[in-house]
């Protein structure tokens, strides 16, 4: 299907295609197997400005815009997702930066991840405080011109190895959801340290780590926005960041879909391909036809948000939960498809479906998504 890309967004597709078969893909089984974390190619990635197109170019990138995201998002993701959230987390952990930050916050660390310089996290989910904000119990104290943050976050993608993190914390629990305010806290802070590397299903190249505050102190400007503005800047940041979601999830599905039309057409039962038989055939036709849907939703959404709009809620949380399903119905069919080799870990579709399942799971899972979709329908009518 045509989506009209421009020459820039053609340009930044093809660099991103080319960094994922040219340098992830050869290491995708070796860094998936022992959890190693992608610097080699993050560095790859700023020489290449891709982290340039996260921001807009009055911070110092080449960018910013949600669709152009998506298109770098999907072909780094075909390849190799658990690598790829490198990026992708990256552009999640600089949201509040850039939806609730002053212009001096902005300019200071907005430029630094364009260049690819620091790494961001996104510190919002606890052990008891996952789809349920209100109930986080990290808090953020003022005590003259700063604030003690005590508490742990939990499952930080990124975690440990991200320079700048967006956090999460109560300063009036009293309040509720409405108590909840988000600071920029640095790595290296005293008092802030991290958990032990969490052993993962799927996105195995990415650390997941707990975030640890103990009386952690951190300067008053680190505030961004208000005070009691946290949970506010949270959904924001939802609403933004899940058409990337759902880019992640085109393009693991694609990944998977590739691997499988290529395998069907060499693989042989019976005297002929298997891609012959009308049963194979059928899931073929349904895997495209899912991945050109979700892949519609997600661009069409992220072109919504690049306009302007006020309020796509709706849509963002649509094209999340759709294509995060598709995602982990396409790589369960690639698997299918190649049977017995499909099980094996020389073939890489039995990854591609580990690594497909936490879309259903993070940013809010897919049970939350239906809720904002019924939300937003019923008072539409």
């Amino acid at each position: 299907m045509n989506y009209f890309l421009t020459e820039d967004q053609l340009e930044m597709q093809e660099i991103a295609k080319r960094i994922a078969v040219e340098k992830i893909k050869p290491l995708s089984e070796h860094y998936d197997q022992e959890g190693i974390f992608p610097w080699d190619i993050v560095e790859i990635m700023k020489q290449s400005d891709l982290f340039a197109v996260l921001i807009p170019e009055e911070y110092g990138g080449i960018s910013g815009k949600v669709a152009d995201l998506a298109i770098v998002t999907e072909e780094l993701c075909a390849v190799d997702m658990g690598i790829s959230l490198a990026f992708g987390v990256t552009g999640l952990g600089m949201y509040p930066i850039l939806i609730a930050g002053s212009e001096e916050q902005k300019q200071k660390y907005l430029s630094q991840i364009a260049a690819g310089d620091r790494l961001a996290a996104f510190g919002l989910t606890e052990a008891n405080a996952g789809s349920d904000v209100g109930a986080m119990s990290t808090t953020a104290r003022k005590v003259g011109d700063t604030y003690v943050l005590n508490g742990t976050k939990q499952w930080i993608s990124n975690g440990g190895e991200a320079e700048i993190y967006t956090v999460f914390a109560m300063t009036d629990p009293s309040k509720g959801a409405r108590g909840c305010s988000v600071f920029v806290v640095e790595k290296g802070t005293p008092g802030f340290s991290f958990g032990k590397k969490e052993n993962k299903m799927g996105i195995r190249a990415n650390s997941t780590r707990e975030l640890i505050f103990e009386d952690c102190v951190i300067p008053a400007e680190n505030l961004l926005g208000r005070e009691g503005t946290g949970f506010i800047t949270a959904m924001k940041v939802f609403d933004k960041s899940r058409p990337m979601v759902g880019a992640q999830a085109v393009g693991v599905a694609r990944g998977a879909y590739e691997v499988a039309i290529k395998y069907s057409k060499e693989r042989e039962q019976f005297g002929k391909p298997i891609s012959s038989f009308q049963a194979i055939q059928f899931m073929l036709a349904d895997m495209a036809t899912q991945i050109e849907a979700a892949r519609a939703l997600v661009m069409q959404t992220a072109r919504m948000v690049d306009s302007g709009a006020k309020n796509y809620s709706k849509e963002s949380a649509m094209c999340k939960y759709f294509a995060s399903d598709v995602a982990m119905k396409v790589t369960t069919d690639a698997v299918q498809i190649l049977g017995g080799y499909g099980y094996m870990k020389e073939y890489p579709v039995e990854k591609m479906m580990r690594d497909a399942k936490i879309l259903q799971i993070y940013e809010g899972t897919n049970q939350i998504q239906r809720s904002i979709v019924a939300a937003n329908i019923l008072k539409e009518f």
